[in-house]
């Protein structure tokens, strides 16, 4: 229980907090890691990321300590739950202005602590700045937890610290890990574990990307998290989180808190909200079975840079998802039962096997396998590209990124990086990750947190965020980074851009079908400083411009598609799946019309074929 003083009395309290109207809707009756899903997509979705330094101040919003020695008069003291001594005064404490970078003793001054280590994702955003875990700390005690988990200190203990907190070899029940731990104290151990279990949520669709084997050996991983999606962490902490989680209920402090950050970052901590949520994804009991295996695998789609494969899901009831491997070798994961497999390489073989798993982490046997060679070449963009680059006055700086692939596409892999001068030599900070999924031909709005343009705003944005890579003046080159390689590129490395690339937006022309690892200014079109007409809404749904000047739209359709242009000398339009079979044609169509009815034509992916030019279209 949490102890707070008000003026004459000491109270025992469990508090739950009160989230928006709305804010939670579509969980009802879900549980197990499909609530946890559902959980993620919420939180993760329109949040703003913060840079790192802008956490100091925001601490006065959110970690100002009014529960214990100073109540709610309190305007600058921090609430630091490494040294708070609940039960009486504290030994040292701290104002926001006594930051420091490091210590040599307690009470020395306090600095930003990663309750889960940032060498867990390479210090990179947004996980880097996520205010649900990253809090004021004193720096000596910070420096040596390093980058040791929470847990349960055993008989050797190495430090133990003013308010009686510890650094000890690890006992944590039924854990292979035998190293240093650090164990906070019981006052705010359900604080920490509510904190890690929120990062396993809003970070699922990462979590297997991170840094999950620190070391060789699993006694002196000093990672918890186990390389998995929906569970997280290894059973054993996971029991321990929970332990802790029922043990030190949700305090009015936390509740104050998850409403603070909520302001600022526009996402908050489910379960502060509600606790019962934990138990209801993490308390399940995997049976020992191992799952049936998908059938009927089937290649649905086949380009040049990447296929769509389908199958009958497998007949056990308590599969959570599917891995799918390229030629013997694991290259994703889904919970549906279609995925597009991209980054081929055309006129080339390939052979996919599915597998199923279930709650318990148990593959099923191997899949019937499909086999296909990429065609040779296509008419869809091989990757994402960025469409406009704004550099405006002050904060206003955006990107678009499109996905004109002809497929979805899993954003979690990309990244932006910028680079930035460092005397004489250039270095690109870690990159902000991208996340969710893109819909083939549309589009996402990256845009500066503190950004004030007058035609677009942050709530329009996928993504809202103050990292490096959003912090632009005009001179910086900057990446859109597929993993490790460059996929699109804004000006030139090595070199100041500011004659290109200062106060102007930039729109990438139609006839720029390819994103392009070196800068091509002949590819964009420049327009007057913050101009941001049309951000976001100009996708490639809306319209496609073939290189000799064809429009066709709507995009998708329903009743009719429209062609505009030079029309009058086309002999025949074909309509075909993308296997090739022909579904429609008509010679000399546009004789008389501008269009071609298609109300009959079942909903789906086409290419129309006007002689010997093709356009991809959907059919609603």
């Amino acid at each position: 229980m949490k102890n707070f003083l008000i003026p004459g009395l000491l109270l025992s309290i469990s508090f739950s907090a009160q989230a928006p109207a709305g804010y939670y809707n579509g969980t009802s009756g879900l549980t197990g890691y499909a609530l946890k899903s559902k959980l993620h997509e919420i939180i993760a979705g329109k949040n703003i990321s913060w840079n790192y330094s802008d956490l100091t101040n925001y601490y006065n919003q959110t970690d100002l300590d009014r529960y214990y020695d100073h109540g709610a008069s309190n305007t600058t003291l921090l609430l630091d739950m490494y040294s708070e001594i609940p039960s009486g005064p504290d030994a040292y404490e701290y104002t926001t202005a006594n930051l420091i970078g490091s210590a040599g003793a307690e009470g020395q001054g306090w600095n930003r602590e990663h309750m889960m280590p940032q060498s867990t994702f390479y210090s990179n955003y947004p996980m880097y700045s996520d205010l649900f875990y990253v809090v004021p700390t004193d720096a000596r005690i910070n420096q040596l937890r390093s980058n040791y988990p929470y847990g349960i200190a055993g008989s050797t203990i190495y430090y133990t610290f003013t308010n009686s907190s510890r650094i000890g070899n690890s006992a944590i029940p039924g854990s292979n890990y035998t190293g240093r731990v650090y164990e906070p104290v019981n006052e705010f151990k359900g604080d920490i574990a509510r904190s890690l279990l929120y990062f396993a949520v809003r970070y699922e669709g990462k979590l297997g990307s991170f840094n999950v084997t620190n070391n060789t050996s699993p006694a002196s991983d000093t990672n918890p998290l186990d390389g998995t999606e929906e569970r997280g962490y290894d059973p054993a902490y996971i029991a321990m989180l929970l332990q802790w989680h029922q043990q030190d209920p949700v305090s009015q402090r936390e509740v104050d808190r998850n409403n603070a950050v909520y302001t600022l970052q526009k996402n908050r901590n489910p379960f502060i909200d509600n606790p019962a949520w934990a138990d209801m994804i993490w308390g399940i009991s995997p049976d020992a079975a191992v799952p049936q295996s998908p059938s009927n695998v089937s290649i649905t789609k086949n380009s040049a840079y990447f296929i769509t494969l389908s199958w009958t899901p497998s007949s056990s009831s308590d599969v959570i998802g599917y891995k799918i491997y390229q030629n013997g070798t694991l290259v994703a994961s889904t919970k549906n039962t279609t995925v597009s497999i991209d980054h081929l390489s055309p006129s080339t073989a390939y052979s996919f096997t599915v597998k199923a798993y279930d709650s318990g982490y148990l593959l099923s046997a191997d899949s019937n396998t499909a086999g296909i060679a990429t065609l040779d070449s296509d008419i869809y963009a091989k990757d994402l590209m960025i469409s406009k680059y704004l550099e405006g006055t002050g904060n206003n700086k955006g990107l678009e990124i499109i996905n004109k692939t002809g497929h979805a596409v899993n954003m979690s892999d990309y990244r932006l990086s910028i680079q930035f001068p460092s005397g004489n030599n250039y270095y690109f900070p870690a990159p902000y990750e991208l996340e969710g999924t893109l819909a083939n031909g549309e589009t996402s709005v990256v845009i500066n947190a503190h950004a004030g343009f007058s035609c677009y705003t942050g709530s329009q944005a996928g993504f809202v965020t103050a990292a490096p890579q959003m912090m632009f003046s005009g001179s910086q080159y900057l990446e859109l980074k597929y993993r490790s390689a460059t996929v699109d590129a804004i000006g030139i490395p090595g070199t100041n851009n500011s004659s290109t690339l200062t106060n102007v937006s930039l729109y990438r022309k139609q006839s720029a079908s390819q994103p392009a690892a070196a800068f091509n200014p002949d590819e964009w079109d420049a327009y007057p400083v913050d101009y941001c007409q049309n951000m976001g809404t100009l996708s490639a749904k809306d319209e496609t411009v073939s290189a000799n000047a064809l429009k066709i739209y709507p995009n998708p359709v329903r009743e009719e598609i429209f062609v505009n242009g030079n029309t009058e000398g086309i002999k025949t339009v074909q309509i075909l799946d993308f296997s090739g079979k022909l579904i429609f044609k008509e010679q000399m169509p546009f004789r008389n019309k501008k269009s071609i009815s298609v109300p009959a034509l079942a909903p789906g992916t086409y290419l129309l074929r006007a002689d010997d030019r093709t356009y991809p279209f959907i059919k609603e």
